[in-house]
């Protein structure tokens, strides 16, 4: 076993979660390293835990060149991850440089949201600091439209004052769409009327020969044509006039 015998002998508390993430020996080591560590600080534990987790997200080749390790090889975890990183030093993902960040456009449909959240993600991993850098590199990104404008009028000079534009731009696109929506739904209210006692469905008057006379009688309505010299006897609650179309 190419841990040290203390390390072997040192048992894994109960309080410790699983570290959910894998190494297979084509993956960044540092990068697994990083979600190691950041996964490990919930739980804690000793460098002699730290060892015995580290071990459990090795699977495949990566978990063959462990067990390849001369016995009692391994003192502690720091040594151990100096030599995980050598070995598989190769994976290393190369440094992002700040003209990564040129390349970030706004795609045909994209929502402002979406880009900024792209945005900031690349901005992260990249080295640049530069406030006004940052600031034309999302300005000659951005898709030209009414965002745009305002952000060229605003000058901003710092990265947040650009997300802090952004931000009042999207929650005023969401009240409008909102508004939209709701004048959408109030455009669509349908008329009824009765086609028989105690029901109700949309109803459109329809033209016809003469003038109708609608006839409400206990919720029901009823349609008689007026004829020359005839008489309509008016046992109803309520009479309107109107042409079917």
């Amino acid at each position: 076993m190419p841990f040290a015998q203390a390390i072997t002998d040192t048992p894994i508390p109960a309080s410790v979660v699983p570290v959910k993430a894998s190494f297979t020996g084509v993956e960044d080591p540092k990068a697994h390293l990083t979600t190691f560590h950041t996964q490990m600080i919930l739980s804690g534990g000793s460098d002699a835990v730290y060892c015995k987790m580290f071990v459990s997200t090795l699977q495949g080749t990566a978990l063959e060149w462990f067990v390849s390790l001369p016995t009692d090889h391994i003192t502690n975890f720091q040594q151990f991850s100096k030599l995980f990183v050598k070995q598989y030093i190769v994976n290393k993902a190369p440094p992002r440089v700040s003209y990564d960040l040129f390349d970030i456009r706004q795609y045909q449909g994209e929502s402002l949201r979406d880009y900024l959240n792209r945005f900031g993600a690349q901005m992260v991993r990249s080295p640049a600091k530069d406030e006004e850098m940052l600031v034309y590199a999302f300005k000659k990104g951005v898709l030209p439209g009414p965002f745009c404008e305002a952000l060229i009028r605003a000058h901003p000079a710092t990265f947040s004052e650009v997300r802090r534009l952004a931000v009042a731009h999207i929650a005023d696109e969401s009240e409008v769409a909102e508004k939209r929506g709701s004048v959408a739904l109030l455009g669509h209210v349908p008329r009824l009327e009765s086609s028989r006692r105690g029901c109700w469905r949309r109803w459109r008057p329809r033209r016809i020969k003469g003038l109708a006379i609608l006839m409400i009688r206990g919720g029901t309505r009823e349609g008689a044509q007026g004829a020359p010299g005839s008489t309509i006897a008016h046992q109803s609650t309520s009479l309107s006039w109107g042409w079917r179309i």
